[in-house]
């Protein structure tokens, strides 16, 4: 289990930081009474605002509902899942609704989810929570203006450092004093990054003090993933390949995809891959990069023990790769030549006349241009 789960804490008392933050939190929820206003907390990730709001459920005493931007991004999804809960509030017990990256709602494609989510918070029979990295961005006003907004800062570098030295010691594990403070500068204020990090330290998976270049560490990377002996450890490779996101995926599928799978491994690992590819699909497209964050979560279920899998760059076996690369040198040349001759453009020629003069040439009835004799003779003989 990764430290920062495993050392999440259970009390208020217990975390690190925000300590008027907090105070305000616990306060609002102390006082809330049907129909108040929400509580919006923001701020960077890993302060804690996640945690506060679990904390809060159980302290006082409520049945968590917990979703993510990614489960109500549209109105009909909002409705789906919220209204069954806020219409029967009463026969519910006590029911707290936890709502998490809220500013990751807002966008165009959301089809009504901002507008439906505000609908529904606004004199709420039951408390509801929100939290968002940031409440500077405009389609954030309006929930702010209907929430009680208390903000989250970055835990300083002091505190974080003697927590993780506690953590050290619960672990019984060493860290270096210069590692120590690497891991808490590397942080940035961010405890789970920070906890994650010096875990990696310990375990043996350093992150490189410079960047290396994306193919030795996505070959050492994916090696290692499927190398490891638990899937705690190949999850701690994943969080160790700090690389552009695109490549991790890319690096993982030419592996699987050489690889001497089963069937049935394959289609699991690929499918897999889509999920991971899909995620990051979507993240360009609405610039939502707090998903990323799910990324190497869903890369981690391709870990299967003693699958015969390494690390490939390219998805094509290097003879045909050196095949394509060549013969394509040599018909781009062709098409050129016969544009010219044709008056044509290269791409023309290509779709339109390339593949019946081929045809004729195989056939014997049409004497090939001089000059690509031998390129002509090579792609008739196929």
């Amino acid at each position: 289990m990764m430290w920062s789960e495993k050392h999440r804490p259970t009390d208020i008392l217990h975390m690190i930081g925000n300590e008027k933050a907090r105070e305000e939190a616990v306060r609002w929820l102390a006082d809330w009474k049907s129909g108040g206003k929400p509580l919006l907390l923001t701020g960077p990730p890993g302060t804690g605002k996640t945690t506060m709001a679990k904390i809060l459920a159980d302290k006082f005493g409520y049945d968590i509902v917990d979703l993510n931007a990614s489960d109500v991004r549209s109105k009909s999804r909002i409705n789906e899942l919220l209204k069954p809960v806020l219409a029967n509030a009463g026969i519910a017990g006590r029911i707290m609704v936890f709502v998490d990256e809220v500013d990751g709602i807002h966008h165009r494609s959301d089809y009504g989810g901002a507008a439906a989510l505000l609908a529904l918070i606004k004199k709420s029979p039951i408390p509801v929570m929100l939290a968002a990295n940031s409440a500077e961005v405009d389609r954030m006003q309006q929930i702010i203006k209907a929430a009680k907004h208390v903000k989250f800062k970055p835990v300083p570098p002091r505190i974080l450092r003697l927590h993780l030295q506690h953590v050290v010691e619960r672990e019984g594990a060493i860290l270096g004093p210069g590692k120590l403070i690497r891991t808490v500068a590397k942080s940035q204020g961010d405890i789970r990054s920070m906890l994650n990090l010096a875990q990696l330290f310990v375990t043996g998976f350093l992150v490189p003090t410079e960047k290396p270049g994306p193919d030795s560490n996505a070959e050492e990377g994916v090696e290692a993933f499927f190398k490891a002996k638990s899937s705690q450890e190949a999850a701690g490779v994943l969080f160790s390949m700090q690389m552009n996101p695109r490549e991790k995926i890319n690096a993982f599928y030419s592996s699987v995809v050489t690889a001497a799978l089963s069937p049935f491994q394959r289609v699991r690992m690929l499918r897999i891959i889509s999920d991971a590819d899909i995620l990051y699909g979507r993240i360009l497209q609405t610039q939502n990069w707090r998903l990323l964050r799910y990324l190497n979560s869903i890369l981690a279920e391709l870990y299967s023990p003693g699958a015969p899998v390494r690390y490939e760059k390219y998805n094509l076996p290097f003879p045909v790769l050196t095949r394509i690369r060549f013969d394509g040198k040599n018909l781009r040349e062709l098409n050129r030549e016969m544009g010219r001759q044709l008056h044509m453009s290269s791409s023309d020629v290509s779709s339109m006349i390339l593949p019946h003069y081929i045809q004729m040439v195989r056939d014997k009835r049409l004497q090939p241009l001089e000059e690509f004799v031998q390129i002509i003779t090579k792609e008739a003989a196929r």
